[in-house]
């Protein structure tokens, strides 16, 4: 059952454009990486399926929910940002923040959503939860707050997470923690899931399909293995074959995307 169809949507800020024809689709219980490099227009197509973008930006093209409706934020989806500290209020505590989700979404007492916001910091693997309720953002490290904010998305049990590069503000060992972390619970609850992301390896381990962006047009999209087997397109060729690892001597150039091209969508 698809989830998620963006239909041709295109964004603009002001006169600049952001996406430009972008056309794809989830299905319920699949995982899509919206790869591609800074400036490419990933956040931004994020962010318009969330209904986030900003007041004077202009949206064509159509956005559906064929298995939700019409979804209401923070309760049919939930959202990790990059840094929690855009969505974690630093006056008040966190046990306030999880539970407020419960209370609006869910229709718990303030009691039961202090409880459930406790269960969710345990399963997040935050030290003496019930204790860490009380405590405010501030007094948690940068992994701890993304799993805080995590909790936060998940706590009225959306059906879809959208996740804007949620590790890349952190070091290597921690992401890695947070990507098994973020795998477990999307297994556990059946989640969908889209995350943006730059990082090649990222999206080759947590994704079932990737779409990849340049400019804002969608240059490719399809099943992980064979758009990273196989790419079709030559700038998704380019792509991979500038990823650095510790054998890297040179990383090639990115070659210049002039405004013809055609998206190449891989089948399997």
């Amino acid at each position: 059952m698809t989830l998620l169809a963006l239909n041709d949507l295109s964004v603009a800020y002001g006169r600049v454009p952001a996406l430009s024809g972008v056309t794809l689709s989830l299905a319920a219980g699949r995982r899509l990486a919206v790869l591609g490099e800074s400036g490419s227009g990933k956040s931004t197509l994020a962010m318009a399926l969330c209904g986030l973008l900003p007041a004077g930006a202009v949206v064509t093209g159509g956005i559906a929910f064929p298995g939700l409706g019409v979804p209401v934020l923070g309760r049919d989806i939930g959202v990790v940002f990059q840094d929690p500290g855009g969505s974690l209020n630093p006056v008040l505590t966190i046990g306030e923040q999880i539970a407020e989700v419960a209370v609006v979404h869910r229709g718990q007492s303030w009691r039961a959503a202090r409880a459930h916001a406790a269960r969710l910091l345990d399963r997040m693997g935050i030290a003496h939860a019930a204790e860490a309720l009380d405590r405010h953002p501030h007094e948690f490290s940068g992994g701890q707050r993304q799993r805080i904010a995590l909790a936060a998305a998940l706590a009225a049990d959306p059906v879809l997470l959208v996740a804007d590069e949620p590790t890349s503000a952190l070091d290597t060992v921690v992401q890695h923690a947070m990507v098994e972390l973020l795998d477990g619970l999307v297994r556990e609850r059946g989640l969908t899931l889209l995350f943006v992301t730059h990082d090649i390896a990222l999206a080759s381990m947590l994704a079932d399909e990737v779409a990849v962006l340049h400019g804002g047009r969608l240059l490719e999209w399809g099943a992980v293995r064979p758009v990273f087997r196989t790419p079709a397109h030559a700038y998704t060729r380019a792509l991979l074959a500038a990823r650095l690892d510790l054998d890297t001597k040179l990383a090639a150039r990115l070659p210049e995307i002039g405004p013809d091209f055609t998206v190449m969508v891989p089948h399997g």
